[in-house]
């Protein structure tokens, strides 16, 4: 007989604790309300409804605690216009709104330590065995070494036995030929096999398949790689062909692009207004009276999809011929001694946030390149272009790992791009919040390459 290793109670308990917390939290702050008519029913009915058409419990075995944080955030969302379209509708009173606000976001507190603490607890509970599961591949070739490091992560429950293989008998965990896996799957109770499908034909597969299906026990199939795995895949369905994605981008969902331009859009009038509306002014009569020319300098870059959009800065060099080819560099004589100075501190980009407000830019994404490096990049720099399948930004992931400025070699192009397109697979709000947090920083500690 089977352990209760997979513990099906997980979610059903979670639940239960989230109904709990949100009902002993309206029970003990407003112990009048709660059982007046049928709000009590309301609240529960509500948390259960909207859990269920985001499909926020069903986990996968190697979900962490980030893994569907955007899920949560959207429960949050719907389920506090739920807790006050109740106040709307003239169903219940209330004396403060603050103190309304007080219940709901304690609410969502609890939540968020609930689960904290669930993962912690689950990844420990994982360690000694519980929640856990047999696996063993059967067939072997390169991408059997990635898929053991997520095997051999305890805090995943995965309880790797090894693995069968008709030509490869040297591995440390090797267990026999492929004839010999099907008693062993039986005699060592293995919950999940896969298997890699470049070492079988069709029908060799379908004989797995269906000795898996006739002995309950969950099948996998590793596709065959051509050495074209990357982190930025997924598979979709078309009807009932699945289809390899190689470029799946987190910016590409509805959900994703709304949250970023509403930050992007409070970020930028913040700036503009609190900063750039008096600065602006300022900075007009000293660049004036240190050189002719504009205040604003302005140059064709390319953006989102490749599209050229005008992108501007305040004029920190005098007006050349060169402008539109040549990077600044250290020392370049086209300085004014403002413009050191703006460009020693970033200064000089903040009319950008005028390009973020308007849509060309985002606060964080790839720094757009002048025209010029583009048409050159985009051929001598492997996947160069996947950078603008995102918004161009202000600051990016380059910059605060120390590759901003002039391309002085080029290992300084390899390693931008490398950076830009890790943000562009792996992008979310709070990889955006912590590029932010380390370019104000880096701008008070000062950057050896800022000029």
């Amino acid at each position: 007989m089977k352990k209760y290793k997979k513990s099906d109670l997980i979610i059903p308990i979670s639940i239960l604790i989230h109904l709990c917390i949100i009902n002993g939290i309206l029970w003990i702050l407003t112990p009048e309300t709660y059982f007046n008519g049928i709000n009590y029913i309301y609240y529960n009915f509500s948390w259960l409804l909207i859990t269920y058409s985001l499909n926020y419990y069903p986990t996968k075995r190697n979900d962490r605690f980030l893994t569907k944080i955007h899920k949560t955030f959207q429960l949050y969302l719907v389920y506090g216009l739920a807790y006050f379209a109740l106040f709307g509708f003239g169903k219940q009173s209330y004396d403060s709104l603050e103190y309304q606000m007080l219940i709901i976001a304690l609410i969502f507190l609890c939540i968020t330590w609930y689960r904290v603490i669930f993962f912690w607890v689950r990844g420990k509970y994982r360690k000694i065995g519980g929640n856990s599961v047999n696996v063993v591949v059967i067939g072997r070739d390169t991408v059997l070494q990635k898929i053991r490091n997520v095997f051999d992560d305890p805090f995943l429950g995965y309880r790797y036995l090894g693995y069968f293989d008709d030509s490869d008998t040297e591995g440390p965990t090797y267990l026999g030929k492929v004839l010999d896996s099907f008693l062993f799957i039986l005699e060592n109770d293995v919950d999940e096999i896969y298997c890699v499908a470049s070492n079988f034909n069709s029908k060799e597969l379908q004989n797995l398949i269906n000795f898996a299906d006739n002995n309950l026990i969950k099948i996998k199939i590793i596709p065959d790689n051509k050495q074209i795995f990357s982190r930025a895949m997924s598979i979709e369905s078309y009807d009932n062909v699945p289809v390899l994605n190689l470029r799946k981008v987190p910016l590409d969902t509805e959900y994703a692009r709304i949250i970023k331009r509403s930050f992007d859009i409070v970020f930028s009038a913040a700036v503009i207004i609190g900063i750039l509306s008096w600065l602006s002014p300022l900075l007009y009569v000293l660049v004036k009276l240190e050189s002719p020319g504009t205040l604003y300098f302005k140059q064709k870059r390319h953006g989102l999809k490749r599209k050229p959009f005008w992108c501007y800065k305040f004029r920190s060099m005098t007006t050349t011929a060169d402008a539109d080819i040549k990077m600044a560099s250290k020392n370049d004589m086209r300085l004014t001694r403002l413009g050191k100075f703006m460009r020693k501190t970033s200064i000089d980009e903040l009319p950008q946030f005028f390009n973020v407000f308007m849509g060309d830019m985002s606060v964080v994404g790839p720094r757009p390149h002048m025209e010029l490096h583009t048409l050159d990049y985009e051929v001598s720099v492997d996947k160069y272009l996947v950078r603008h399948f995102v918004k161009p930004g202000i600051t990016g992931l380059a910059q605060i790992k120390g590759y901003r400025g002039e391309i002085v070699k080029k290992a300084d192009i390899l390693n931008r791009t490398r950076l830009d397109i890790f943000y562009v697979e792996k992008w979310n709000l709070w990889l955006d919040f912590d590029i932010i947090f380390k370019t104000v920083f880096n701008v008070f500690k000062g950057e050896e390459r800022a000029y």
